[in-house]
């Protein structure tokens, strides 16, 4: 029988405890700072007027922070279970694109609208889904090498699945956009991960403070995202909300599909509900506005704000059912002794 312990219980220790404390506490501001960066944006447009441009270059901080909390450990996992890392990115790039083609054609969006919820489902992984995954208790170690990896092979994967899915509805530049994503994405986690190597005796010190830098620059690409949409939002903004909901539950419940058909065992399941289910929608927010338009970018602030709430309820609940599973083994093992 496979054994739920892939994270240590919140009773193991004291630094485990605030550990645990501060990625909750993470994971229940960051929706909320997101969702009121929205409201400003959607009240105040006029404040982040031309802020369009400066998009990429926040996304490039948030990338580049990502980069800081790296090391050569994060690649390890991929050598000792290529398989399951294989199945995650297999499963992230084969999901969520699909799934947002056929959500475009059943709600039948606006062309604008339409490639947006692609290009969320053409993303790499979110940057939340490893502390998502890690209160879900689920496997952790996976969690991250399937997120690195996806990041990595994004400049490959992402413009190629945008053209093949959306290109029916706009005009698709692969090639440009693999420039953007290896000028905001890959270089800057290179970066990170470089200067992480060159100076981690001080960039530990900073690390418990980058989580915040990050989701304070997310928040503000959303702000400036809403702002260059607001008109359009009135209208629009049920249909996006209802289908991002159905493209992250659709995505985390065929995840964990995914883990629990190739017999991973429930920590490595509930890791991939979250690999497949949370998107870099900071990534398809810069890349709808470079290449699309404002309007297009919407689905990636809704779902920046959306998939974090679920992320994190969902969290709540999966660790709850492994608690529950932990115990009623114990009380079997005790019985049997």
């Amino acid at each position: 029988m496979q054994t739920e312990q892939t994270i240590p219980s919140s009773t193991e220790s004291g630094s485990t405890k605030s550990g645990d404390k501060a990625a909750r506490l993470a994971v229940t501001v960051f929706p909320v700072l997101v969702l009121a960066a929205g409201a400003l944006g959607l009240m105040a447009p006029d404040a982040f007027k031309g802020w369009g441009t400066n998009v990429p270059y926040l996304l490039g901080l948030v990338m580049f922070c990502m980069g800081l909390t790296m090391t050569p450990l994060d690649f390890q996992g991929v050598v000792k279970r290529p398989w399951a890392v294989a199945l995650g990115l297999v499963a992230h790039y084969v999901i969520m694109p699909g799934l947002g083609w056929l959500i475009a054609h059943a709600l039948g969006l606006s062309p604008q609208l339409a490639a947006g919820v692609i290009l969320v489902g053409c993303a790499p992984s979110g940057t939340a889904s490893n502390v998502v995954t890690y209160l879900a208790r689920g496997d952790v170690a996976l969690s991250v090498s399937v997120a690195t990896v996806s990041t990595v092979l994004a400049p490959l994967i992402t413009p190629p699945l945008t053209l093949l899915l959306a290109g029916e509805y706009l005009p698709v530049d692969a090639g440009s956009m693999v420039t953007d994503i290896l000028k905001t994405v890959l270089l800057p986690v290179l970066a990170g991960l470089v200067v992480r190597l060159l100076f981690g005796r001080y960039i530990g010190r900073v690390l418990s403070a980058l989580p915040w830098l990050s989701a304070l620059t997310i928040a503000v690409i959303v702000a400036v995202v809403v702002a260059g949409s607001a008109t359009a939002i009135k209208s629009a903004a049920l249909l996006v909300f209802v289908a991002v909901v159905l493209h992250n539950g659709l995505g985390l419940a065929l995840g964990y599909g995914a883990g629990k058909l190739a017999r991973l065992g429930p920590p490595a399941s509930r890791a991939m509900a979250f690999e497949v289910g949370m998107q870099n929608s900071g990534l398809a927010a810069s890349l709808a506005t470079a290449h699309f338009s404002p309007l297009a970018a919407l689905p990636a602030a809704v779902f920046s704000v959306w998939h974090n709430v679920s992320g994190a309820l969902v969290a709540a609940w999966m660790s709850h059912r492994a608690r529950r599973t932990e115990k009623a083994q114990q009380a079997e093992v005790a019985k049997q002794a």
